[in-house]
């Protein structure tokens, strides 16, 4: 009932919008209304075709329209900025009635104009792992749009494209997914229109499941209105609901919505003023997808196709041909009272009302200083970013990292010369690149003999075609090639539209790229030199054997010790651990959990039991990712500093005040970090941050809180709430007012933690995020492990902690439970950290094998040994890391439970979360779980002893 209330009430919000509101508004609109003529106000309804590379004779033409008719509006197509941009001034100068000025820019304004980049196609973006740089990338377009004077842009395409040979959607599309198609739509949208420029959702109903384009035929989906309900109109919905201001319909043959022969939805009044407007409630603005395209020119004569899309809902004609035969049309029409004058009167009026929303009630020339360096400012940050994220890896069977010490071939498929990754590649000097744009198959299998003696071999497949057709343009001694034995553990590189490799599914170590370009071309050069994880999902399905969703996020493969050890543990004994989590489970003191034992340097027991919220919702797997809570303190923090240490950048006997500026003059700055990093620098243990952001009535304070990422606001307190930037001073002043205590005493306190954090972002210059990433996790290749789990994954494959009916007032999944970390933006020295067990593993494996992994020294051997001892009299605490009680065997409550040698050490985590790695028997015990959910105060987890209990089961199988 909530959820449908809230709809409602964006839908009043939203369709009050569209209408004058205030009296200036109400004025400018009634002003503009009674100065035109009923030819004028029809020829409103018209948007014309423009070019800023035409010649003078047809810029000229279109000049003689706009004064002749007075027309409402333009979309512009091919030219270049300045050049638009001096005939926008133009145009607006000779208009009666300002021009809307449209475009339809689905990855940015360079996707029409020269001089400046594009955004990747929506394809690319669906494979992210999250929607953040999509809203981003809106603001961005937004941000073009309003330099070149443009107040619509004809995006976001929504259409669900689950057919491959889709000759027009296709990786115009986010992908097969309808979440991801209704999310990442919606974040595009809102970039644009928070940010003044109105969207426009496209194609009505869905033109995702076609195979003849439009441009040339109308194509048909016999698809029932139960299945257009469950998945091409769930995403018009959603963007209806969460306030879309503009719906493009297409030109299509839909029978469940209208059976008429060669009735497209674009003229179709079931379609439009049925289900559209009626049904599903929207009243924006509709407008036609382009009236010259052959779906509609085939069957309707000229002038007749436009008084169709009117009578049939459209509020606005997208290139209406002949402006003088479509105004004669639509006035025969209103003369033979098909049509009426109240007709037209309210759509002009709908239109005026936008035009004053979207500023053109005041017209300033567009300045051309600087235009083309303004329209490229943001493109090129995000476009690496984004080619980053979407990267996906799948079928690994090898090591797919450059290797230094191995002869490497790579082989550029499809190109003759160089680009920017064979380049660099070729700098290398134990890599050969090998070029092939030919026919020759006996060339191929030359070359492919010739691979023999590499120890490494990496394909490339670049430069092929977009489309479908003609197999991509693919020649077939390639896709032979592809499909010959042989290279079962060769890499194949991507560099285009994934459908084609359907072609050659069976490959392995397949990289999606998505596009071939400088900035993806860069990604997958980090990649391969283990910069840079794989962290994209396949966002269609290209083939049975590899379907939509599919990635290699969260895969991890544990690489083998270098010397071998005995086992030591009998395995058959560890599945009483099944029965234990069975009755937890069942008594609700977890909704589920995944346990990890690592005997010798080797993973002996991996599982994963239960739901990530509950009865009902998704299964756990080893790739589920749990938030650890203060288990970052130890696996974030504590091995920063002892990193830091090592590089001598670090000193744990100077003090706050030496590393913090902001710190001094407060008596907190003489707190040495060792005292922090024992507990005992008396430090007050927790601080509610968030209630200074909470009125008396439990609502946010006005300003402070986003529903969006911002300029102002981009600390993620969930998904669906931003924090203003400016808050870290509040959390700042917060900690220095806090009371401190007895010095020197144990007091477990998260602020000690907190300080830790920012004194390794003030060291090392870098987010506590991104230090970490870059001198453990990466190269550990702990994929799932890291703060901000959204970037990564989808909110599917994280475990859901509490419904949080405090501060949020929303279910935490996807963003830290700890709501202090939260106000932090959710990177901090005391929690925020995500991981699977498996990713986990790797970390403390390295640190029982005294800093080491694979050969690489982490950390120095004597710097593990010292910190993950007792190191005060006053408690248990190593330094950072927590410890078995001191007298374990005496005491009546032992900790963490009674096996565990005196050299153990780890730590434990508020949502139920547990490592503790003991070097006496070389073992190794993980335990990740939710049981916060769907409260803190189910007692039945403590209640049970559960993470003791699976513990003592792990010591009595040893042997």
């Amino acid at each position: 009932m909530k959820k449908s209330i809230y709809i409602l009430l964006v839908l009043f919000s939203f369709n009050a919008s569209l209408f004058a509101q205030t009296n200036a508004e109400k004025k400018w609109v009634k002003k503009q209304f009674h100065a035109l003529s009923l030819d004028e106000k029809i020829a409103q309804l018209m948007v014309l075709r423009a070019h800023s590379n035409w010649d003078n004779r047809k810029i000229d033409s279109l000049a003689d329209l706009i004064k002749k008719y007075d027309i409402g509006g333009l979309c512009f197509f091919q030219g270049g900025p300045v050049r638009q941009a001096i005939q926008t001034n133009n145009y607006q100068a000779i208009a009666k009635t300002p021009l809307l000025i449209t475009i339809d820019a689905e990855w940015g304004v360079g996707m029409r104009l020269d001089s400046v980049d594009m955004f990747p196609r929506q394809l690319l973006l669906g494979a992210m792992p999250s929607s953040n740089l999509v809203y981003q990338m809106g603001v961005a377009i937004a941000e073009q749009c309003k330099r070149l004077g443009i107040q619509v842009d004809y995006a976001p395409d929504i259409d669900i494209n689950n057919n491959p040979a889709n000759p027009v959607i296709n990786d115009r599309s986010f992908g097969q997914n309808k979440q991801t198609v209704m999310d990442y739509g919606i974040a595009y949208m809102k970039g644009l229109q928070d940010n003044g420029v109105m969207a426009t959702a496209k194609h009505f109903p869905g033109h995702g499941d076609v195979s003849v384009d439009s441009h040339k035929d109308i194509p048909v989906i016999n698809k029932t209105r139960a299945e257009l309900d469950s998945l091409e109109l769930v995403p018009f919905r959603a963007l209806i609901a969460a306030g879309v201001e503009s719906i493009m319909v297409a030109h299509l043959s839909v029978p469940a919505i209208d059976s008429a022969a060669k009735r497209p939805t674009s003229l179709s009044a079931k379609a439009i003023n049925g289900l559209l407007k009626t049904e599903l409630g929207f009243k924006g603005i509709t407008v036609t997808d382009a009236l010259d395209m052959k779906a509609i020119s085939n069957y309707y004569p000229e002038g007749e196709a436009n008084v169709q899309a009117i009578l049939a809902g459209n509020d606005m004609l997208c290139l209406p041909g002949d402006i003088g035969q479509s105004i004669k049309t639509v006035r025969k029409a209103i003369k033979d009272h098909r049509l009426t004058r109240k007709d037209i009167n309210a759509r002009v009026k709908k239109i005026l009302t936008a035009k004053y929303k979207y500023g053109l009630n005041k017209i300033e020339p567009i300045d051309t200083t600087n235009i083309i360096k303004d329209l490229n400012k943001s493109v090129g940050t995000l476009k690496a970013q984004m080619s980053t994220q979407a990267l996906t890896f799948i079928r690994p069977t090898t090591n797919s990292i450059l290797n230094e010490n191995k002869k490497t071939a790579y082989i550029a498929l499809n190109i003759n010369k160089p680009n920017y990754l064979t380049s660099t590649l070729s700098n290398q000097s134990n890599i050969t690149v090998l070029y092939f744009d030919g026919t020759d198959e006996s060339k191929l299998l030359s070359l492919q003999k010739s691979l023999t003696g590499y120890d490494q071999v990496i394909i490339g497949l670049h430069n092929y075609n977009r489309r479908p057709a003609n197999q991509f343009e693919i020649p077939q001694s390639i896709i032979n090639f592809l499909n010959s034995p042989g290279h079962e553990n060769w890499t194949h590189l991507i560099m285009g539209n994934p459908y084609a490799v359907a072609n050659f599914a069976n490959i392995n170590n397949i990289l999606f790229a998505y596009e071939d370009n400088e900035y993806t071309q860069k990604a997958v050069y980090n990649w391969l030199q283990g910069k840079q994880e794989a962290v994209g999902k396949l966002p269609v399905t290209v083939s049975p054997n590899l379907p939509v969703g599919i990635g290699d996020m969260g895969i991890s493969i544990l690489p083998a010790p270098e010397k071998k050890k005995a086992i030591g543990i009998d395995i058959n004994k560890l599945n009483v651990i099944d029965s234990i989590v069975a009755d937890a489970i069942q008594k609700n003191a977890i909704p589920g959990c995944q346990v990890l034992v690592a005997k010798n340097s080797e993973i002996v027991f991996n599982k994963s039991y239960g739901h990530i919220a509950g009865a009902g919702s998704a299964n756990t797997t080893n790739q589920t990712l749990y938030d650890l809570a203060s288990v970052t303190k130890v696996s974030a923090t504590t091995v920063s500093i002892m990193k830091l240490v090592d590089e001598g950048k670090v000193n744990i006997d100077k003090t706050i005040g030496d590393y913090l500026p902001w710190v001094r003059g407060n008596e907190k700055a003489a707190i040495s970090l060792r005292d922090l990093l024992l507990h005992q620098a008396g430090l007050y243990p927790y601080i509610k941050f968030y209630e200074a952001l909470l009125q008396k009535d439990g609502q946010f304070i006005p300003g402070a809180i986003s529903t969006v990422a911002d300029l102002t606001h981009q600390k993620m307190i969930s998904p669906s709430k931003y924090l203003l930037n400016s808050w870290t001073d509040t959390i700042q002043n917060k900690i220095l007012r806090s009371p401190v205590t007895e010095a020197g005493k144990y007091i477990y306190s998260d602020n000690d933690f907190i300080f830790l954090g920012l004194i390794v972002e003030q060291v090392t210059g870098m987010s506590l995020s991104d230090y970490t990433t870059q001198q453990f996790y990466r190269p550990l290749n702990m994929h799932s492990t890291g703060f901000l789990p959204l970037q990564k994954t989808t909110i599917q494959n994280i475990a859901a902690t509490e419904v949080d009916n405090y501060f949020r007032h929303e279910l935490i999944q996807g963003s830290v439970h700890d709501e202090g970390a939260s106000t932090m933006g959710g990177v901090a020295g005391h929690a925020g950290l995500f991981s699977n067990a498996t990713d986990l593993a790797k970390l403390y494996l390295m640190l029982l094998n005294k800093g080491n992994w694979e050969g690489k020294q982490y950390l120095k051997p004597e710097t593990v040994t010292t910190y993950t001892a007792y190191n005060t009299p006053n408690s248990r605490r190593g330094l950072g890391f927590d410890k078995p009680e001191k007298d374990n065997a005496q005491s009546k409550d032992p900790y963490p439970s009674l096996s565990p040698s005196p050299s153990t050490f780890g730590h434990t985590g508020f949502t139920g979360t547990c490592v503790w790695a003991d070097p006496a028997h070389d073992l190794l015990y993980i335990f990740l779980s939710n049981r916060v959910f769907p409260t803190r105060d189910n007692k039945a987890f403590s209640t049970l002893n559960l993470r003791p209990k699976i513990q003592e089961a792990i010591y009595s199988a040893l042997n």
